[in-house]
């Protein structure tokens, strides 16, 4: 069975994190992948929209797979039906991305294992924005 890492092993990984990949990141205001990236450049992280069909959410330029994004991720926050994780843990696996968060009420068991297997930092259903303003703050 899963379980996500300890406060101190959380803060310990958020202080080494500059570039957030969102898988998702809506361009509707009222969304909650719009409002937790828009947190978390706020506090000084690079966003990375990754959502099909928009060509730029935040300021930042869109694209529209993981596979897409030129450069190192630290990080992918996911914002995605629980069945769509385990692509995206592979597309993050293949990145080279060092942690993949998966936000609250997604649950996918077989997916945050083998992301875990493959060496990647893993939160499953929790929120990077309330987590990161209750430890980092």
């Amino acid at each position: 069975m899963f379980h996500n890492p300890t406060d101190a092993e959380l803060r310990d990984f958020l202080s080494g994190v500059r570039r957030i990949a969102v898988v998702g990141l809506s361009p509707k205001r009222d969304r909650p992948s719009f409002r937790v990236a828009w947190y978390l450049q706020a506090e000084g992280f690079s966003i990375v929209p990754v959502r099909p069909g928009v060509d730029d959410v935040l300021g930042e330029t869109a694209y529209p797979t993981l596979e897409d994004v030129p450069g190192d991720v630290d990080l992918v926050d996911v914002f995605r039906r629980a069945e769509e994780v385990g692509a995206v843990v592979e597309a993050a696996i293949s990145k080279g991305a060092r942690g993949i968060w998966i936000q609250s009420g997604i649950i996918n068991e077989a997916a945050a294992e083998r992301a875990r297997d493959a060496g990647l930092f893993v939160v499953m259903d929790r929120c990077l924005m309330v987590e990161h303003a209750r430890l980092m703050a």
